[in-house]
């Protein structure tokens, strides 16, 4: 019952199997292969226009690397509060453009507050040279907390951010997950709603390690192939990240896998609202569900087998948590299956005085 994360699930079949074909193969290195040409071209062809396209290693890599491509002196991006590159990248995003600020952005569950992020550049007047200078602003889809940002709330912000004359960035972990709850394009939710810069993930679906680094406007990119190389993720065999993508497009996999762990989510919520040894914080937008529950129950659980984890609620949540509860997130994955969700449900109906 594996509900720890999206990333402890393993490859794809077809994943697997892209890889190992390259396996056998000899390529020009450093990004020149044919294989990473294709996969280029199939970037652009997914977003509906021609996009600019750099493959790195890690989702920390990508989001540190949009901002360093277009960072400023006094450089000051804009963010929610808890998103990933401010509570869980390790002052990367400050180091790999040596010396940018992450300004946090106050919101429920998730999501910035449209008004708050508004004040927040307000805050850093252009006349002003001591307070720095804003540089980008940075949206989660789908979110820390599993929420989605709808296309009209990405073209608000896109908007406010055009008006600052800064790009819009979107670290897309979880990219795929948000599409499909979306039910739209990836260019409807990107470049069309005013997306500059995309962290593309393809790990936490599938993938065994691919990420992108995608510019909506190729001429926006000047920077990037060098601080990639400069950051080390330049990778020599980058056909292998190539590889991954190849397989992952084909036949619309990514968007199966997708579909499938938010479906998985989906029941699991079912599930979890149906006992009254749990009740959740809010219904699941994407493959991640958040759920209050009795530590001791929890732990026991824990203890049966159930891999989950508990959670900091978000700030403007905190106060709905219960004496002796505490807040636990599951995550499903292209891997989980409707069983292991029967399995959960059977020892949560346990009577645990029995």
């Amino acid at each position: 019952m594996h509900f720890g994360s999206d990333n402890w699930a393993g490859a794809h079949a077809k994943i697997a199997e892209a890889i190992t074909r390259e396996s056998a193969l000899f390529s020009p290195a450093y990004g020149a292969s044919d294989l990473d040409k294709k996969v280029a071209a199939k970037f652009s062809a997914v977003f509906e226009r021609e996009v600019a396209v750099f493959f790195v290693g890690t989702g920390t890599a990508a989001n540190a690397l949009a901002l360093a491509s277009v960072n400023r002196p006094g450089g000051i991006c804009f963010a929610h509060r808890e998103a990933h590159m401010i509570e869980d990248e390790c002052g990367a995003p400050e180091y790999l453009t040596g010396g940018g600020r992450l300004h946090g952005v106050d919101g429920p569950r998730g999501r910035m507050d449209i008004a708050k992020l508004q004040a927040a550049i307000d805050h850093f007047p252009a006349d002003f040279v001591h307070g720095g200078q804003p540089m980008a602003v940075s949206i989660t889809q789908a979110s820390e907390a599993g929420t989605i940002y709808g296309l009209a709330d990405v073209a608000a912000i896109a908007e406010i951010a055009s008006r600052a004359g800064v790009p819009l960035h979107m670290d897309g972990a979880r990219f795929a997950n948000a599409m499909v709850s979306l039910n739209c394009t990836p260019a409807e939710m990107t470049w069309k709603a005013g997306v500059d810069i995309v962290s593309f993930g393809g790990t936490k679906n599938g993938c065994w390690m691919a990420e992108a680094l995608v510019f909506m406007n190729p001429a926006d990119a000047a920077q990037a192939p060098f601080v990639r190389k400069r950051a080390a993720h330049l990778f020599s065999k980058s056909r292998f990240i190539a590889a991954q993508f190849d397989a992952y497009f084909d036949n619309d996999l990514w968007l199966s896998m997708a579909r499938h762990a938010n479906a998985m989510a989906s029941l699991l919520a079912d599930v979890l609202k149906a006992s009254d040894k749990a009740r959740l914080a809010w219904e699941p937008q994407a493959n991640e569900i958040f759920a209050f529950m009795n530590q001791a129950e929890a732990q026991r659980l824990q203890q049966a087998g159930a891999h989950f984890h508990e959670w900091h609620p978000p700030h403007p949540d905190s106060a709905t948590v219960n004496e002796g509860e505490a807040m636990f997130r599951f995550v499903t994955s292209f891997a989980t299956t409707a069983a292991e969700i029967d399995r959960f449900e059977a020892l949560l109906a346990t009577n645990t005085a029995a």
